[in-house]
This record gives structure tokens, sequence and C-alpha cells, in this order.
């Protein structure tokens, strides 16, 4: 890990995480080049090394063992004569088909060098690759650069790369404005386009950004399997959601993305306000059939402006991204992967079979830091939950509301909030109880909520800033009546310790 100096003690300066990844100072926003190779999970970042809000574009590093604590490492690509090094992906070329390894296997990152050209001095995006040959170690850009490029295209970038079995040959999906673009090739150097998706589909008040694609099986059938699109869609400031990310369902051909719901319909990933800009990992191993995800725990309608000092931005915990089907058709669903249970050091009960009324303090943490699963039973609708991060002038409202059928985080009065007219706010989504029942498992992290609903249903993720001393956990029932089957905090460690 790299020694550097601060004024506060490691990785304990106000706001900052303590299980979830950020980094070590300055800026951090969208993951990139995901991908598991020789025993490691790389995560690579968008990050300005020099400043704490967005800034000419490096790519940061760090790699994990385990998904849960990572070791930093240094920036793996910088700005060179091209231009800023925009998102991208990376990939294991197993059989050489780039030539750079010797027939052997190595590390190449396919990302978007964003740049101005110097007789017209107009902004142009391309793409562009680099290889390794140590593990990610070092990197070398391929003298071709860039590979790809669309004189036609303002916004051309963020390309998602895999390979394809069926037509034995690299897909990469790329934003391109307000659709995604599917381009083929055999060496990841030479592209041809192949289709194009998204014109009156899904979402538009927004650029499209950082897309991904993948097939997952639909409640674990192996013979039913559909291709899951992810497409980010950019802050627009008519709306208070600010950037997110939506997604489609269909099937992919190698070549063409066919999206099974009609135009209009909109599918959210996330109806927090702080997830962003995810995608997954790549070349996980024969034996993990796990689809893994995280996303940059922010949003860019305030994102330079939130107060952390030496540092800004964080991930998402890793989460393990499955489909099943439902009333609605078929859905994603999103939960912690199962190795973040290596995070508890203590398991509280503190309620069980209990009917809920009025407020109640039932716990203080000594720390902002840990785990909340709760199952309720509804014996007649009303509106109940937890106020977390509790003080005396702040709380976080994580709650259900049984008549309107809908799960809420209120952060309204979750702290500081003054960077941004839009913080604090209360947002909802629909969350039907299943046989009488809501479960939720709740991630509570110095600055930052995450709500798991219903084994993954229904995710929700906000960021907060309390004081460090507004600690209580606190549950509320209005009206109705709803029996609490089960309360469990589990404390959680420090990944930097």
């Amino acid at each position: 890990m790299t020694n550097i100096s601060v004024k506060e003690p490691f990785y304990t300066e106000t706001f900052r995480p303590q299980f979830h990844y950020s980094p070590e100072t300055n800026w951090l926003n969208d993951p990139n080049g995901m991908v598991y190779y020789n025993g490691e999970y790389h995560l690579f970042y968008q990050h300005h090394p020099d400043g704490t809000t967005w800034g000419p574009m490096h790519w940061g590093h760090a790699v994990s063992v385990d998904l849960i604590h990572w070791e930093h490492l240094p920036v793996a690509l910088k700005p060179d004569e091209i231009g800023t090094i925009f998102s991208g992906s990376a990939v294991v070329d197993w059989n050489d088909t780039t030539g750079f390894f010797g027939g052997q296997s190595g590390l190449v990152a396919i990302f978007t060098h964003d740049g101005t050209k110097p007789d017209s001095g107009e902004k142009f995006q391309a793409q562009s690759l680099a290889y390794s040959t140590d593990n990610g170690r070092t990197w070398n850009r391929y003298e071709g650069n860039p590979v790809l490029l669309d004189e036609n295209q303002a916004d051309f970038r963020d390309p998602k790369v895999f390979w394809h079995e069926e037509s034995n040959r690299w897909v990469m999906v790329l934003a391109t404005g307000q659709t995604i673009s599917f381009y083929t090739s055999p060496d990841l150097k030479s592209w041809v386009l192949a289709s194009v998706f998204g014109e009156n589909q899904g979402f538009h008040d927004g650029v499209w950004e950082c897309p991904d694609l993948f097939q997952l099986p639909v409640n674990g059938n192996e013979a039913l399997k559909k291709w899951v699109l992810l497409v980010s869609v950019g802050d627009n400031p008519d709306f208070l959601e600010g950037s997110r990310t939506q997604y489609f369902i269909g099937d992919f051909d190698g070549q063409t993305f066919k999206n099974d719901y009609s135009h209009d319909t909109t599918l959210w990933l996330d109806h927090g306000r702080d997830n962003y800009a995810g995608v997954s990992w790549s070349d996980l191993p024969e034996s993990d059939s796990r689809r893994i995800y995280i996303g940059w725990m922010s949003n860019w309608k305030y994102a330079n402006l939130t107060p952390s000092k030496s540092w800004r931005g964080a991930m998402t915990l890793p989460r393990e991204l499955s489909l099943a089907m439902t009333e609605q058709g078929i859905r994603l669903r999103q939960l912690p992967v199962k190795e973040s249970a290596a995070l508890r050091t203590e398991t509280i009960e503190l309620k069980r079979n209990e009917f809920m009324a009025g407020n109640q303090i039932v716990y203080t943490p000594e720390t902002n830091a840990y785990e909340l699963e709760a199952e309720f039973d509804i014996k007649e609708p009303g509106v109940f939950g937890f106020a977390l991060c509790s003080g005396s002038l702040e709380k976080t409202v994580v709650g259900y509301d049984a008549n309107a059928q809908k799960l809420f985080i209120d952060r309204s009065q979750s702290g500081k909030s003054d960077f941004h007219r839009d913080f604090a706010v209360k947002h909802e989504a629909e969350l039907k109880p299943k046989d009488g029942k809501v479960k939720l498992k709740v991630y509570v992290d110095w600055s930052s909520v995450e709500v798991f609903a219903n084994d993954g249903e229904l995710t929700m993720t906000d960021l907060i800033f309390p004081d460090s001393s507004s600690r209580g956990v606190e549950w509320f029932a209005e009206e109705g009546s709803v029996q609490l089957l089960s309360l469990n905090v589990h404390l959680l460690k420090n990944i930097w310790a």
C-alpha cells in the first residue's frame, strides 16, 4: 500500500467510507477496466490525481483478491499526445489475437481518448488500446492508436469489450450520443460497425454513457438466458434524479441487440440517487459463474461539490447481478457479493417478533459502519421503518409505505446538504410485499446508505453526510400494525486498518 502523509489517521477523515473503495487522495468517478486475471480483481477508475474535482482524466488502479480489501497501485494510464484517458474496459486476450503477447495471454485495455484536433481545435473522441505483460502493473500504448474514430460523432466513448464465443470475435459496445453502437473485431485493432440500438428506446433525457452487455440465466435456469444492456444516462438539470442507469433486456446474436419490451419501457438499475456508470467484471474463472458489478457512488448533479476534503468519490459495494421472472416480466436482481460477509465483526440481535409502535431508539453503534437486516410482517397498512444516523437534529429515514406499496429514503434531514439545492430530498420506488412481508438489508458506511429490499428486488443507493455523533438506530411506525419479525445489526470493520 502506498504511504502518504495525511493530517488525520489513515482512512478516517471526515465522511471517509470504511468498507467501500475510495481513492487515497483526490478525485474518483466511473469504474473502468474491471477484469479478473491470475487471481486478482482489477479495478481501474476515472481519476484526477491533482485535484478533488473532475479534471484531466487518468486511469487510477487498485487490485483485490477478495473484492473487499484493496491494494492501491500507481496510476495505470496517463494523458498523452492524443488526449486524456476517458472510460473503457479491459479483457484478457487469452489466445493472443492482438499479437501483443508472443502466443501467451495478457491484459488489454480498450479506452476512449478525449482530445483536440491540432489543425482545427475541434474536440474528438476515439478508441485506443494499451496492453500489459506483467499483470497490469505497467502498460504499453499501442503504436497504432487510435483504432476506432468516427468524425461524425461528438460523443463517441466508453467502450465495453468482450469475446463473443458464438461468432468467434470481439464485440465492442460503445456509447454514441443517444444510441449504443456495436462493433466487431477479430483482433481488437480493426473494427467494423455491426448495428446501432437505442433510437426511441428507453429514457433519453441525458447523454448515454458507460454501456455494458452480458448474458444471464433467468431464475438460475441455464436453458433460459437473456442479454442485459446497461446504459447510464447523464444529468439533466430539468430532472431531480440527476444521472442514473437504465437497463434493457433482450437478445443479442453477436451483431444486433433486440429489446424484449416496448420502446417506452424504462427499467432503472437503482432507485436511489447515487449509483452511476456501473459496469461488470470480465473474465471471471469458469468456476465462478457470477456477474459481478460495481458503480460510482455519486451523481453528476453534485459530484464536484460533496463535502469531503483530501479525496472525493467512492464505489458501491460489489454486487452480484441476476435475472428473475416477476409479475411485470424479467427483472434484474442485485445483492452484495457473498464475500461481503467477511466484513462482519460482531452480530447483535436487537428485536424479534415484536409489534412496532411509535418511535424507539433500538441501538447506538460506536460508529456508522454496519449492516442492518430486518423483516416485517404487515398486519394493517401503515408507514414504518428506521431513522438511521440519528441525532438531535439529523436522521436518514429508510421506510416503507404499505398503503402506497413504496420503499423510500428521506435524506432531507440527513446532515450536511447545503452544497446543492437538490440533495436534501425524499425519493421512493414501488415495492410489493411478498406474502405480506418486507425484507430489508441496509449497509451504512459513514457517508452512504445502500438498501437491498426483498432479496435484491429493489435497490436504493444514497450518499449522506451526517455528523459523526449522529449514530442512533431508531425504529418508527405510523398508523397500521406491523410486526418486526427480526432485526439484526452486523458491525463491519474498516478494510484499511
